[in-house]
């Protein structure tokens, strides 16, 4: 089995991602990315209580080969992006589970360049850490230095995004991750009255009831702090979703869309075109063709977005998710500039958000995750094999099925869209029956 997923390698920390585990994957990173010569690695990560013993044990098997290791300390995903190639550095590492649970962790890599590594560099590390092959001494070991100022660098990028100060009042929801340690310095010359909620960066409740994956929490709390909006982001502050002047939750799909045509009003979306993945909405798809807008479809994952933005030369794409890459601001997805944008934005056209919600259609569509024992022998069953041709034919001119296993967890997740609710439900609710039968 493929040791790196959508996402990097991911896992329950001391369980699945295990400190040995860590230590042989940072060896064999510093062997494949150095390229042959003494490769300099940038490593960041978030506040899970994992981090700092999984951190030393990479950071140990990096200067086991020989590595210079640079410690960012607590940093946004995008950050340790910017900086990696901001700096030179032969690679930058995140250690992250991104929006999953506390229990779990994970460690991405990006190349030189700033962008996720691609899947053959990914299978030569994978190789790597298969080999036995003598490691440096004396003064071939590797080297470690803790540098938190490099986060000011990023910050001081983040600034630069800022236009046109909005007007109202913000409230962000830094869900205890990586966004503590930036967000507020961020925003503060980004809107008159900004507040941050779930601002401590407490690895025990990273993720836990607040955050992008749970928008209710600032749905309720924002007015109370003189919100006109909410932006939510998740524990490495890749993601974000917004909350609009009503209170009503703004996806990914919305925000593509609002940057999308601000963009091209401006004149800077060129080509007029975005990247966008499988699960974003068939109404934003109309919506964008109707602004003269072109979609170009990818699977899911924003790696995929990017790699087909940056084949297409497209400067603009997305999740529905909350992942957005806006490629002049950074080369992954970034929700801290992703939020200074959507400000400027909302700033310069005076356009209030939840009205520009409204004017874009949205399609029912039901989305649940079944978890499974064993994905391929449920995704292989006679029994699910038959609903999904049945919901593909009941489906056929009113919407669409998308079924797809999880890359970073034992699920499989069903997605089906329709013009009417009571189709998506019933077809939503067959083939998660299906996938639960006993094989």
């Amino acid at each position: 089995m493929r040791l790196f997923g959508t996402d990097g390698v991911r896992g329950v920390a001391n369980q699945d991602l295990t400190p040995e585990l860590a230590l042989s994957l940072g060896r064999a990173a510093a062997r494949v990315l150095g390229g042959g010569e003494r490769a300099r690695i940038l490593v960041g990560r978030d506040t899970r209580l994992s981090g700092p013993m999984l951190e030393s044990a990479l950071a140990a098997g990096l200067m086991s080969a020989g590595a210079e290791v640079i410690l960012a300390g607590v940093l946004p995903t995008a950050g340790v992006a910017y900086l990696t190639e901001g700096h030179g550095f032969s690679a930058g590492v995140m250690i992250s589970a991104s929006h999953n649970p506390v229990a779990d962790n994970g460690i991405k890599f990006f190349a030189a360049d700033g962008h996720k590594l691609p899947d053959a560099v990914e299978d030569a590390v994978e190789e790597e850490m298969r080999c036995a092959r003598p490691d440096p001494v004396g003064e071939g070991v590797g080297t470690r230095l803790s540098d938190t100022a490099l986060r000011e660098e990023y910050l001081a990028h983040l600034t630069e995004l800022v236009g046109t100060p909005y007007g109202g009042g913000v409230v962000l929801d830094a869900a205890h991750g990586a966004a503590t340690a930036v967000l507020p310095f961020a925003f503060s010359p980004a809107a008159r009255r900004v507040a941050v909620l779930c601002a401590e960066p407490d690895g025990k409740r990273i993720n836990v009831g607040c955050g992008s994956t749970a928008p209710d929490y600032l749905r309720t709390h924002f007015r109370a702090f003189g919100g006109t909006v909410g932006l939510a982001f998740d524990g490495d502050a890749d993601r974000l979703i917004a909350v609009d002047e009503e209170g009503e939750v703004c996806d990914g799909d919305v925000i593509l869309a609002l940057l999308a045509t601000w963009l091209k009003t401006r004149g800077e979306l060129l080509p007029a075109a975005v990247a966008l993945t499988v699960m974003s909405n068939g109404g934003v798809r109309d919506f964008l063709a109707g602004e003269g807008i072109r979609c170009v479809e990818t699977r899911v994952g924003d790696r995929y977005v990017i790699e087909a933005m940056r084949g297409q030369n497209i400067l603009l794409g997305g999740e529905q998710s909350g992942h957005i890459i806006y490629r002049p601001a950074s080369t992954t997805g970034d929700g801290l500039a992703t939020g200074l944008l959507l400000l400027s934005a909302l700033a310069e056209t005076g356009v209030r958000l939840a009205d520009f919600r409204r004017r874009i259609p949205h399609y029912p569509q039901r989305l649940k995750s079944v978890r499974v024992a064993d994905r391929e022998a449920a995704l292989g069953s006679p029994r699910y094999a038959e609903t999904l041709a049945a919901a593909e034919a009941g489906l056929a001119g009113v919407g669409r099925v998308l079924v797809r296993p999880s890359g970073t967890e034992p699920v499989v997740r069903v997605m089906v869209e329709a013009t009417r609710e009571e189709i998506a439900d019933r077809w939503l609710e067959e083939l998660c029956e299906a996938l639960l039968q006993k094989v």
